[in-house]
């Protein structure tokens, strides 16, 4: 059985903390880490210099080119007895459209377009002329299970929409969060639950191996992928193919500072602004490896100021627009983000 391990109830609202802090080094979640004091601006540093935060209404994200985050990649999570090859033909279907950019627009969509999961989900079929590998009638019922917000249930009414197509007689139903959701996947009570393939790993890594398990999540994709294929059967499950759409831990600028100083990559980001930059994020950005700590450590980045805002919501988009920081962290499917 699953066990209910507090690990992130949804991803619009819990920050992602994972192997980075392993890596490098630095603290664990929950414990003291960096003091979260900031560098003095170095104006005559020879690798770039201080960058003043520059308002705009447009958000921009930066492409984590060094891997501080751990992947979090869509994949969709299946009940081991249920996982045949017409229902995994299905899923993978979604998976092999989707990237991270129509995540976003799909989000857009629902979020602040305000058309129902269902709706944007049906769009985004019909635009992309998807359809069921395998389609022969009367395949049985099955259950699409969603957590309760607006990105899971949307990604389940895609699945659902492929899962029609190849014959099954599906409901779609909105459970809860992960300590709910996977429990009742286990049992056979839902057949199938979209997932982000970092979060899920550590989550069911803990739970058959305790919460100091070696972390078996990574930016690698390909050796998370495996790990969690390894613990995915040791709980009942049968996992997908992995998309190329992520919701993970991300930092955005605006699209004026982004074409002010020509970045695209957090990389670039640290090469341009080598005096310094200001950052905004959740509280415990200056004691997370994956925010303030792993900038510093895996960009050398000079953070001259850090301001206490939230995860990646209202008030670091407003502190960004407004030109308060320069820098800020954001969750990459956050559909403020431009896509083009």
């Amino acid at each position: 059985m699953i066990g209910y391990v507090n690990w992130k109830n949804t991803k619009r609202n819990v920050l992602l903390c994972l192997t980075s802090v392993a890596a490098l080094g630095l603290a664990a979640c929950g414990d003291p880490g960096s003091s979260g004091t900031v560098a003095q601006p170095d104006p005559t540093n020879n690798d770039g210099a201080v960058c003043e935060p520059i308002a705009g209404d447009d958000l921009v994200g930066l492409e984590d080119d060094l891997g501080l985050q751990t992947v979090d990649n869509i994949v969709a999570a299946v009940n081991a007895d249920s996982a045949d090859p017409a229902l995994m033909a299905a899923v993978d279907a979604v998976a092999e459209v989707l990237d991270t950019p129509q995540l976003i627009e799909l989000n857009r969509a629902v979020e602040v377009e305000r058309n129902t999961s269902t709706q944007a989900a049906s769009a985004f079929i019909e635009d992309n002329n998807l359809i069921a590998p395998q389609q022969t009638e009367n395949r049985g019922k099955v259950v699409v299970g969603a957590a309760n917000f607006s990105e899971s249930e949307t990604l389940a009414h895609l699945y659902a929409g492929l899962l029609e197509d190849a014959g099954f007689d599906v409901e779609v139903r909105t459970i809860g969060n992960r300590e709910l959701y996977l429990p009742s996947l286990a049992s056979g009570e839902l057949t199938v639950v979209p997932e982000y393939v970092g979060t899920l790993t550590e989550f069911l890594n803990m739970d058959q191996n305790g919460s100091d398990a070696e972390a078996a999540a990574s930016s690698d994709l390909d050796a998370t992928m495996a790990n969690l294929s390894d613990l995915a059967e040791e709980a009942g499950l049968a996992v997908g193919v992995a998309s190329d759409a992520a919701d993970q831990n991300s930092f955005a600028v605006t699209a004026a500072f982004a074409e002010e100083h020509g970045v695209a990559t957090l990389g670039d980001l640290a090469e341009a602004c080598g005096g310094g930059i200001s950052l905004g994020g959740p509280p415990e950005c200056p004691e997370r490896g994956f925010c303030q700590p792993g900038l510093e450590e895996v960009y050398e980045m000079t953070i001259t100021d850090f301001r206490s805002l939230d995860a990646g919501g209202p008030l670091t988009k407003a502190a960004l627009r407004n030109g308060e920081v320069a820098l800020g962290m954001i969750l990459s499917s956050d559909p403020d983000l431009v896509t083009d």
